[in-house]
């Protein structure tokens, strides 16, 4: 059997003493959207949670992470996280800003602990998947468990 290397974001699991599964997959160059992911996990894409780097004008780098097969409302973002407008991160700043790279962005562990907003959809699910902080590895927990680990504010952050 594979040994599996942890990851920073799976070692904060194991400190809180939070139950996980970890599920690898082929990693494709071409496709790293969560849809994808999703299809190689055998899960539906709205389980499959993405995180996505954005800045607020106030508070700075924050982290969204959003069901899958969905679209980030930035207004929405903005609202609950106290700013008056946010946007996506550039792509090449995303590794300087969290240490992590397209399609392995995790919302634990990244080089700071910046602010977590997590889709209120989570809720509806028993377990839901994140990146483990690299390409190939998602994280299976429960949402609680993740809402916890993350500290984060739960609200509805897609367009409906």
């Amino acid at each position: 059997m594979k040994k599996i290397k942890k990851t920073n974001a799976v070692r904060i699991l194991d400190d809180l003493h939070i139950r996980y599964d970890l599920k690898t997959y082929p990693v494709d160059e071409e496709h790293l959207d969560a849809v994808h992911v999703a299809r190689e996990v055998g899960m539906p894409p709205e389980q499959v949670f993405k995180t996505l780097c954005v800045r607020g004008d106030k508070t700075g780098v924050i982290f969204a992470v959003i069901p899958g097969n969905s679209e980030l409302d930035l207004k929405k973002l903005a609202r609950i996280s106290s700013n008056k407008r946010c946007e996506m991160v550039h792509l090449k700043e995303v590794l300087p800003l969290t240490g992590y790279i397209r399609g392995g962005c995790s919302p634990l562990g990244a080089k700071k602990a910046y602010p977590v907003f997590m889709d209120e959809t989570c809720g509806i699910f028993d377990c839901i998947a994140i990146s483990a902080g690299m390409r190939g590895m998602q994280i299976l927990a429960s949402p609680d468990d993740l809402i916890k680990a993350t500290k984060a504010t739960v609200a509805s952050l897609v367009v409906d």
